[in-house]
């Protein structure tokens, strides 16, 4: 008979989670479903999902942050976290505290083993469920809820929608999603749900998406077909369905990839317009004022500070682009660290043409790369595209060393940029915000 638990920390509860995992668990959602059926987990208002390779925490953002310029109580549920575990939920635009969260871990233990009849978890499906839990408790106006992994086997997949949104899809965790972007495009298109609409803000869709949205009768929203975008330098303005809003504000979150973000995002409200309605005035307070660490998050200092979560060929290059678009700095140091399974050589040659010294980290994760094996990898990538005159790259123990140590041989003119897995970005946010003051400044 199975003795429940007495935990009374969101860490203690953690590592319960972490320790559950079983061997050889069917996938699908059906011990996920069983369990939120025992909770009688149902949202009483619209949800908003949201799946993609990229993009993913920046739509939702942006919705979150429209929405509550509407005035409307907002639930984000979002994955994974940078620094501490409740960053995964925020309630009407704050991040959820350590208590509560507590009743719903207990709550869905409780039900995982009801009379004995006890229900595998993962420890993504677990701690999904005690957030969802919590967010259905605060009673929101909306629900914004992020994938965590492809879409139809996701845990979040067990509520039914109101309106999907699909991102950028790109090649990335192939060993469960599939070898190729139609393959990774069937999985994602799993969130969608017959008769509701469903955003596609990649401009070049798979295949497999439109066809899927065909098959269960989805209403399809694609971009250049049905919602689109255009601007200059000063303003942008976005157009769909016979809609239109113009002289927009270019979005809080920098980059020139969050357009495509930022129109989906308007085309899902618009979708939604007769159960969410926003004024023309949220729209643009809300792109405004949208904030997320660690998207192409630029802090000032001297040297200037470059913080960005891309981890995939595809939001590496984007990057580079927008780093590229800066201007010009006499040197950039580039701290990198991400996992094993990520295609490692694409992102360092794509990023080679920029970076003229590389500051490579271990992470705190069994499924990351070493910092010595990046190293290794580095200098083979080196031998073919020419070594950089005057360029450096080692190793080091974790992402504050890797930091401190570029901070140490910047001069105040120089950038540095910390990108890859979010365990960099967030090894470096863990007292905060570095506000950096290069050596030469403090002579």
């Amino acid at each position: 008979m199975h003795s429940k638990p007495v935990i009374h920390t969101l860490e203690g509860w953690l590592r319960y989670c972490e320790q559950l995992h079983p061997a050889g668990i069917a996938m699908g959602l059906d011990r996920v479903g069983r369990v939120a059926r025992r909770l009688g987990l149902q949202f009483a208002c619209p949800v908003i999902t949201v799946a993609g390779t990229n993009g993913k925490g920046s739509t939702c953002a942006m919705l979150e942050a429209i929405c509550l310029q509407a005035g409307y109580r907002t639930a984000v549920y979002a994955s994974p976290h940078l620094v501490r575990f409740e960053e995964r939920c925020r309630l009407h635009g704050e991040v959820v505290s350590s208590d509560d969260l507590l009743t719903h871990f207990d709550a869905v233990e409780h039900a995982r083993t009801r009379n004995g009849d006890e229900v595998a978890l993962t420890y993504f499906e677990f701690t999904t469920l005690a957030i969802m839990r919590l967010m259905a408790h605060s009673l929101p106006d909306v629900v914004i809820l992020e994938v965590g992994l492809g879409g139809r086997l996701d845990a979040t997949n067990i509520i039914d929608a109101d309106c999907s949104v699909i991102t950028s899809i790109d090649i990335d965790h192939a060993e469960f999603l599939g070898p190729d972007r139609e393959s990774i495009g069937r999985e994602k298109a799993g969130i969608m749900r017959t008769g509701r609409p469903v955003i596609v803000s990649d401009p070049v869709a798979p295949n497999s998406v439109v066809d899927h949205a065909r098959e269960v009768g989805a209403d399809l929203w694609l971009m250049g077909r049905d919602f689109n975008y255009s601007g200059d330098k000063q303003q942008w303005s976005w157009a769909g369905r016979g809609r239109r809003y113009a002289g927009l504000g270019y979005p809080g979150l920098r980059g020139a990839n969050q357009l495509l973000n930022a129109s989906g995002a308007i085309a899902a409200l618009m979708a939604l317009r007769q159960q969410l309605p926003v004024t023309a005035q949220a729209i643009r307070s809300g792109l405004a004022m949208v904030e997320l660490p660690g998207r192409f998050q630029i802090v000032p200092g001297q040297p200037t500070l470059v913080l960005d979560v891309a981890h995939n060929p595809h939001s590496v290059a984007a990057l580079m682009a927008n780093l590229d678009a800066m201007g010009f700095y006499p040197a950039t140091h580039a701290v990198f660290g991400a996992m094993a399974d990520k295609d490692l050589g694409p992102m360092l040659t794509k990023m080679a043409p920029l970076v003229d010294h590389w500051y490579f980290t271990d992470l705190p994760t069994s499924r990351a790369e070493s910092a010595q094996n990046l190293l290794h990898k580095w200098h083979a990538i080196e031998v073919v595209t020419g070594r950089r005159k005057g360029g450096t790259a080692a190793a080091y123990g974790s992402p504050t060393e890797a930091l401190a140590a570029a901070v140490g041989a910047a001069d105040t003119a120089d950038r540095i940029a910390v990108f890859g897995s979010f365990y960099t970005v967030g090894g470096v946010l863990q007292e905060g915000v570095p506000r950096l003051q290069a050596k030469h400044l403090q002579a």
